[in-house]
């Protein structure tokens, strides 16, 4: 038989386990998204806030607010001054003309709802890379080396066809290069890429750096040469043939 001391031990044990898992649920973080942003462009938190919130950044905190009424501030801090603003259509919060240093961790805040919802997110902001560089070290032994200009997350590698050769990636804001020997015969195979991840630029081996080597010869060369072999000895036989051909004139004449 259930006593009634049986009953307050069940009822106290139920009440600490939803106690605990109350407390659970207010204990975990919101889960940070990680987005990209390229400089000069512009970007959207995908969260909206249509009737009040506010978005904070690091340790800043509050940057902007949204009022009832559609009404916002996007001036509480200087450094957002015509940079940051509210879409009171979209609800969307954008940053305009990003750089480099408005990466960083962002949260909206939204009031919309009875229970206040926040989202964070993780901006970082790359430069959009150039194209790389293909210069050649060594004409002799076709020595390429192939250099674009460090950044966030910039990577250069060498390929042959669909194989990786070779990589390099630096957290110096250095040039990077990266040399290679290339095998001529298969030179319209080999290309260079430097990469980040919102954009890449390939670049290819230079037409110079084709038999630089005045020893080696190629099936061309030989073509060539035998072309003019020809020329010469049909240019010498025809002038043979006239030298002969007046010769035997002048014989039978008696001069």
């Amino acid at each position: 038989m259930t006593t009634l001391r049986d009953l307050g031990i069940s009822v106290r044990f139920i009440i600490v386990l939803c106690s605990a898992q109350h407390s659970e649920q207010h204990s975990e973080q919101p889960e940070t998204r990680q987005v990209k942003g390229i400089v000069g462009t512009f970007f959207s938190f995908p969260e909206r806030v249509l009737t009040s919130g506010n978005l904070l950044y690091g340790d800043l905190g509050n940057i902007a607010h949204v009022y009832p009424g559609k009404q916002s501030n996007t001036n509480l801090e200087k450094r957002y001054k015509n940079h940051l603003h509210w879409n009171n259509v979209t609800g969307f919060f954008t940053l305009s003309d990003l750089q480099i240093d408005d990466s960083g961790v962002y949260t909206v805040e939204n009031g919309d709802a009875e229970e206040k919802m926040r989202h964070t997110f993780q901006l970082t902001v790359y430069y959009v890379l150039s194209k790389p560089q293909v210069t050649v070290h060594e004409n002799i032994s076709c020595s390429v080396v192939c250099s674009v200009e460090n950044g966030r997350e910039v990577t250069l590698s060498w390929y042959k066809g669909g194989e990786i050769l070779n990589q390099t990636s630096s957290p110096d804001h250095i040039t990077l290069s990266l040399p290679l020997k290339v095998d001529e015969q298969n030179r319209d195979s080999y290309r260079c890429e430097a990469a980040n991840p919102v954009s890449k630029g390939t670049a290819v081996v230079p037409h110079s750096c084709i038999e630089s080597d005045p020893s080696k010869v190629t099936d061309g060369d030989v073509r060539t040469l035998i072309a003019v072999i020809c020329v010469l000895l049909a240019s010498g036989l025809v002038g043979l043939a006239i030298y002969l051909t007046l010769r035997c004139i002048r014989s039978r004449a008696g001069i």
